[in-house]
C-alpha cells in the first residue's frame, strides 16, 4: 500500500509557477485517494490557460511515477481555483480593485471611445481610474486624453525604477503610443508585442485605482491570451456593431472568454453606433447598421446588455479633440453614456456580490 505521507512529500517537491511556492504548502492538493497502486487527486492552478494545467499534470505525474515506479497509475485532474489564488494572484497590482478589459471580435466599432467614455463617466462620479491602451498596433488613447507627443516619466519606487503614467482630465493613462512614432507603423510579432504590454503593467506605478481598464485590440489573438495568463481580469466588456458581420466577430469573442481555459467573466455587451439621429432631427433615428443585433446577441448567449450608444457627430468630434463625449457638458446623445456608466456599475456590483456569495 502506498503511503499518504509519502505522496504528499513527493508533491511537496513540485512549485506552482506562479505563486512560487510548493503545491503542499499552498493547499493546491485536494481529494487524495490512493487505491492499491492508483492514485487519484486533483491539483489547482493560478493560470486557467490549457498549457499551464497540462505542465502542472506532467509535473505531478512524473514525479510520483520517477519515485513510486512505472506501475502506479495516476488519475490526476487539474483545474483553476478561482477564489484563493486570484486572491493571491493580485500580488501583480495589489492596490487596483477591479481590471476590466473591453474587447472587440473586429476592428472599427468604438471599442476605444467605449472605454474612454467609461472610464471617464466613472472619474467623474470620483473614483480613481486608469487605463492601459494594449492596442499595440492602433493606440488611441493618447488622441482622446489629448497626450499626443507626451512621454511618460520614470520614478523610483522602494527602490525600483517605475513607469509614472500619465493624468488626463483625472484618468491615469499608458499607452504603447507613448514610446512609440505616431508616424510610423510598428511592425512587432506576437511574443514582442505581449512583453510590451505586460510592461505596462509590471513595470508602472499605477498606485491605488478603484478601476483599471484595458483596451484590448480587435480580435482574438497572442496578446489577449498573454494578457489573460498573466493578469487577474476581474471582467471583460464586448463592444460590436448591430451590423451581422460585427455580431459574428463579437459571438466569437463572448465564446473565447467563456473558456474552460480563458474563464474572464462576461460584465455584458454594449452596442454602438445603434442609430443616428441628426441634431436638427433629435426625434428621428435612422438604423443604418441594422436594429437592435447586438441587443440580441446578447439575450440569445444569456449574458448582460449595458446599453447602445447612437452614432453622433459630437462624440466622434470629442475623441479626436482630446475630450471623451462624457466630458462635455451636455454632448448631445449624453444620456446614452451616461446610461451605459450606470449600467456597468450595476454589473460590477452583480459580480461582485456573485462572487462574495460563492465564496
Amino acid at each position: 500500500m502506498i503511503e499518504r505521507e509519502k505522496v504528499l512529500a513527493i508533491l511537496s517537491n513540485i512549485i506552482e509557477p506562479e505563486l512560487k511556492k510548493d503545491i503542499v504548502t499552498l493547499n493546491l492538493v485536494e481529494g487524495l485517494r490512493i487505491e492499491d497502486k492508483e492514485i487519484h487527486l486533483t491539483v489547482y492552478v493560478s493560470n486557467p490557460a490549457m498549457h499551464a494545467r497540462n505542465r502542472m499534470k506532467e509535473a505531478v505525474i512524473f514525479n510520483l511515477k520517477s519515485r513510486l515506479g512505472d506501475n502506479v497509475k495516476i488519475n490526476c485532474q487539474v483545474k483553476q481555483k478561482a477564489n484563493d489564488l486570484n486572491d493571491a494572484h493580485r500580488k501583480v497590482l495589489p492596490s487596483v480593485k477591479k481590471i476590466i478589459a473591453i474587447a472587440s471580435g473586429k476592428g472599427g466599432v468604438g471599442k476605444s471611445t467605449v472605454t474612454a467614455n467609461i472610464a471617464g463617466g466613472l472619474a467623474k462620479k470620483g473614483l480613481k481610474v486608469g487605463i492601459v491602451d494594449a492596442d499595440i498596433y492602433g493606440p488611441s488613447m493618447p488622441t482622446m486624453f489629448d497626450l499626443v507627443g507626451e512621454r511618460p516619466n520614470m520614478i523610483e519606487i522602494d527602490g525600483d525604477s517605475k513607469i509614472e503614467p500619465i493624468v488626463s482630465q483625472g484618468v491615469k493613462v499608458l499607452s504603447i503610443g507613448f514610446f512609440t512614432d505616431k508616424e510610423n507603423a510598428v511592425v512587432w510579432r506576437g511574443p514582442m508585442a505581449s512583453k510590451a504590454l505586460l510592461q505596462m503593467f509590471n513595470d508602472a506605478h499605477w498606485g491605488e485605482l478603484d478601476y483599471l481598464f484595458v483596451d484590448l485590440p480587435p480580435g482574438t489573438g497572442d496578446i489577449h491570451l498573454s494578457l489573460i495568463q498573466s493578469i487577474p481580469l476581474d471582467g471583460v466588456v464586448i463592444v460590436s456593431t448591430p451590423q451581422e458581420v460585427a455580431l459574428a466577430d463579437a459571438r466569437r469573442g463572448v465564446n473565447m472568454f467563456k473558456m474552460d481555459n480563458v474563464k474572464v467573466p462576461i460584465l455584458g455587451l454594449v452596442e454602438n453606433m445603434s442609430w443616428f439621429s441628426p441634431v436638427e432631427l433629435p426625434e428621428n433615428r435612422y438604423y443604418i447598421f441594422g436594429r437592435d443585433g447586438a441587443k440580441n446577441l446578447a439575450t440569445g448567449m444569456g449574458i448582460p446588455f449595458l446599453g447602445q450608444l447612437p452614432l453622433i457627430q459630437s462624440v466622434c468630434e470629442s475623441g479626436d479633440s482630446g475630450r471623451p463625449a462624457v466630458f462635455q457638458e451636455e454632448p448631445f446623445g449624453g444620456e446614452s453614456i451616461h446610461e451605459l456608466v450606470n449600467e456597468f456599475e450595476n454589473q460590477v456590483k452583480l459580480l461582485t456580490n456573485l462572487e462574495t456569495n460563492e465564496k
